[in-house]
């Protein structure tokens, strides 16, 4: 795959070999790009729970990685399972099944390495997730967008529902937008 600024990478399904390159990408990409939209004790609480590997999408096939040379830049998948957001260490977990024919796919936990932003990598990442999803019976699809994720997948066509400020740690919550496309 290749993007507007001629970075060569490919995209691959995410194997359990990849779990802590991943642990250690969606940090960085949580503290350095979130930085700009949210406070580091919100980063460092998300961290704990609502943002992390969810091993669930690596069983199931459906978490991708754009790899560049053995180095991960990038990772997001989709999952036909019905928790929408959080890493295995999140508390709001179900792993029921959805209906394609009524229920949205889920859009999760898409991390950019903070030297490949605004490369097109998302972009890629989303395009296919969506496409594998489809092929799999779906014809819409929901997320919950952090702020820094917004902009992108609303240029994508994602329509923003209310905020919601969701609690990572004692007093402490984070602001997500939940999002929906047909």
């Amino acid at each position: 795959m290749q993007n507007q600024l001629d970075v060569q990478y490919r995209l691959r399904s995410a194997t359990h070999a990849d779990e802590a390159a991943l642990q250690i990408l969606i940090a960085r990409s949580a503290r350095e790009l979130g930085g700009r939209d949210y406070r580091p004790e919100q980063i460092e609480g998300a961290l704990r729970g609502a943002f992390g590997v969810d091993t669930q999408l690596i069983d199931d096939g459906t978490y991708f990685v754009a790899d560049l040379n053995g180095k991960l830049i990038g990772c997001g998948g989709w999952s036909r399972r019905r928790t929408l957001f959080g890493g295995d260490s999140h508390a709001a977990r179900d792993a029921g099944e959805l209906d394609p024919q009524v229920d949205a796919a889920k859009i999760r936990a898409f991390f950019i390495d903070p030297d490949y932003a605004r490369q097109g990598i998302g972009r890629a990442l989303l395009a296919r997730c969506e496409a594998e999803a489809c092929a799999h019976g779906f014809t819409h699809f929901e997320l919950m967008g952090t702020l820094s994720g917004v902009r992108l997948y609303q240029a994508l066509g994602y329509r923003p529902a209310a905020m919601i400020h969701y609690p990572v740690a004692s007093g402490i919550t984070i602001e997500f937008i939940p999002m929906t496309k047909s």
